[in-house]
């Protein structure tokens, strides 16, 4: 009999108040129930955020030091259990177990940096334009963070949002996607185990539409950090400018990968595999389209299928497999109108185009790794994000039409250039329109200790990740200390 998770609010394991449950089932055989979870909506996001108050209350005078003690330990606890939240985290969305290895091993380096930076969360002394007058700033915490977090990346993102909030001083709300709640669940434990203190955080399972909606317009919530489509993101953003809450959106992106004709095609063939069809194609970082120079098109197009064909696809926690399968019907059933309407573009499916085949595989979201050849810029599988095994091959004669054809979009996280040439290499980190450039390596791939994040649609100027984090989860305060005796009117008594 499969288990029945909780909600924890207040330092307590609950169910929903309207005591409605979910079912999370394992995407690569769907016979495979994981649990049940809460189905809270907008009175469980209510005492979850009457517990976070108190916790902020407790937490943001904790010395910034002794926060980051405890999330030094959570990393070590999730390097002691880094294996088992992986197979778990295989099960519950499907990719390879190399994936979600990594996965883990993103937040525990996301944990030792938090820990690190709170010894680092430096404001400025500064002169005074005035005599026996001191000025200075610091940072302080802001109060409770609403952190709404997506599938593809079940622990790392997660870590991402929740680890700086906490080493801030922060109390944290956190409203995970509803097709991976379990591997929140084992890091909530975690944080609990380390010497969190419980009403710091506060789990609550739930839909959007439901309870992340509650957690967003609570007007007790002044911090929300979301991560999902561009479509949800602009409807997060005008609630949230209109009850002036401090707001990070990391949404979509149609990333590039340019192979010039000088490039090593035998990196750049790595690359695109890895990038097109890790995660199963389901990255917001995802090389989505591939800008082939005209003078290696034909015959890297050839070495493109025939290594696509041969990737396995499979249950991830089985060694030989590349590929797992798509995190739910709705995933697959868009991909295929995505191909549907490549196909009415005058696009040619050169590999996969097809849900894949056989009683193993059938269990399961699978859909076959699939190149779309002939793409036009224009065409919207050239333009529209996909989020899933499809990869979009578009021709082009110079580096000028390259740097075009990968600005055309709406989006802007992150692009790639394959080539020898020093030049155009410094040319396309400057010239790209994207939050991230990468020169010879595929459009994925982030590090904890780095800024992460995209322009235009993809985001909305803040990163997540690296030092510019902290200054989302924190406010400037600025203190003078004016020790002459007299009244000293700063722009009127100095000149």
């Amino acid at each position: 009999m499969s288990p029945t998770f909780r909600n924890l609010i207040a330092g307590k394991w609950v169910g929903s108040v309207s005591r409605k449950t979910f079912e999370n089932r394992n995407p690569a055989d769907t016979r495979d129930l994981i649990g049940r979870f809460p189905d809270s909506d907008a009175r469980d996001v209510e005492a979850a955020v009457r517990s976070a108050a108190n916790g902020f209350a407790r937490w943001s005078r904790t010395p910034a030091p002794a926060r980051g003690d405890v999330l030094k330990r959570v990393g070590d606890l999730l390097v002691e259990r880094k294996e088992g939240i992986s197979r778990a985290m295989t099960r519950e969305m499907g990719k390879v177990l190399a994936e979600t290895r990594g996965d883990v091993q993103e937040g525990i380096d996301t944990a030792y940096y938090a820990a690190s930076e709170t010894r680092r969360l430096f404001g400025y002394t500064v002169p005074s334009e005035l005599s026996n007058k001191w000025a200075m700033s610091y940072r302080r915490p802001i109060g409770i963070a609403g952190l709404i977090t997506p599938f593809n990346f079940p622990l790392a993102i997660p870590t991402w949002k929740m680890f700086p909030a906490l080493a801030c001083g922060n109390a944290v709300v956190i409203k995970p996607s509803e097709d991976v709640p379990h591997t929140v669940t084992l890091l909530v434990e975690i944080l609990l185990e380390a010497g969190l203190p419980p009403e710091v955080i506060q789990l609550v399972h739930g839909r959007g539409a439901t309870a992340g909606k509650a957690l967003v317009e609570h007007p007790e919530v002044p911090v929300i950090s979301f991560t999902g489509s561009t479509a949800t993101g602009a409807k997060i953003g005008e609630t949230c400018g209109r009850m002036h809450k401090r707001l990070s959106l990391e949404m979509g992106g149609k990333n590039a990968m340019i192979v010039m004709d000088d490039a090593d095609l035998d990196l750049a063939l790595d690359g695109v595999l890895w990038g097109a069809f890790g995660t199963t194609g389901q990255r917001c970082t995802a090389t989505s389209r591939l800008l082939l120079h005209r003078k290696v098109h034909d015959r890297f197009l050839s070495r493109l299928e025939d290594a696509a064909r041969r990737l396995r696809l499979g249950d991830g926690r089985k060694e030989g497999t590349d590929v797992g399968p798509l995190i739910h019907e709705a995933a697959r059933q868009k991909v295929e109108r995505y191909v549907a309407i490549a196909r009415e573009e005058g696009a040619e499916v050169v590999a996969g185009g097809r849900r894949a085949a056989g009683e193993r595989l059938s269990r399961g979201w699978f859909y076959r790794p699939t190149i779309l050849a002939g793409v036009r810029p224009r065409h919207r599988v050239a333009r529209e994000e996909i989020f899933g095994p499809v990869l979009s091959v578009i021709r082009f004669g110079t580096f000028e039409d390259a740097v075009r054809i990968n600005n055309s979009v709406p989006y802007g996280l992150s692009s790639a250039l394959y080539t020898r040439n020093v030049n155009l290499a410094f040319q396309a980190m400057q010239r790209l329109d994207n939050g991230i450039t990468y020169i010879n390596a595929p459009t994925i791939g982030a590090e904890a200790h780095l800024p992460f994040g995209g322009v235009k649609q993809t985001g909305n100027g803040h990163r997540e990740g690296g030092w510019e984090v902290y200054h989302f989860y924190s406010e400037t305060k600025v203190c003078y200390a004016d020790y002459s005796g007299a009244l000293q009117r700063a722009q009127i008594d100095n000149y």
